[in-house]
């Protein structure tokens, strides 16, 4: 009998998939246990809807993590840091702050944890950060850190 799972079911596949199963399985286990339903022309239409939706909400999510991407690509961002004798910073910069200059300039809301320094950042200069997006997207910009007046 042909099913359409309506969870995962350990052994036979996972939610939304449409698998084979024998009979009694499907009468005595599957159906009564609402874990499937028959694979009738609704349920098999169904199931082509919701995996459309899923690939255009997918598509969706690429394209707005590429957009953010571009508007950033390339682009320096500026930090100011107090700093002791022979320019070294007191602590680091670290991606919390980069995030947050990004917000504020851009208005791209990301996680500290996706800004990637290529080093440590304890003294003035320009470094390279890369930024990560969903789906393997990736931005790089500089950081030019300066000393505070």
């Amino acid at each position: 009998m042909k099913v359409v799972l309506l969870a995962d079911v350990k052994g036979t596949g996972k939610k939304g998939e449409a698998c084979n199963v024998s009979d009694g399985y499907a009468r005595n286990f599957l159906l009564p246990k609402k874990l499937a339903v028959v694979a009738d022309t609704a349920a098999m239409n169904d199931l082509k809807n919701k995996a459309s939706a899923r690939e255009h909400h997918l598509q969706e999510e690429i394209d707005a993590a590429k957009k953010m991407a571009a508007s950033i690509q390339g682009k320096t961002i500026h930090l100011t840091a107090k700093a002791g004798k022979e320019g070294r910073l007191f602590g680091s910069v670290t991606g919390k702050e980069v995030a947050e200059v990004l917000k504020r300039e851009y208005g791209i809301s990301l996680d500290k944890r996706k800004v990637e320094l290529e080093c440590p950042v304890k003294a003035f200069g320009s470094y390279k950060v890369r930024v990560k997006f969903a789906h393997s997207i990736t931005a790089e910009m500089t950081l030019s850190v300066t000393e505070a007046q």
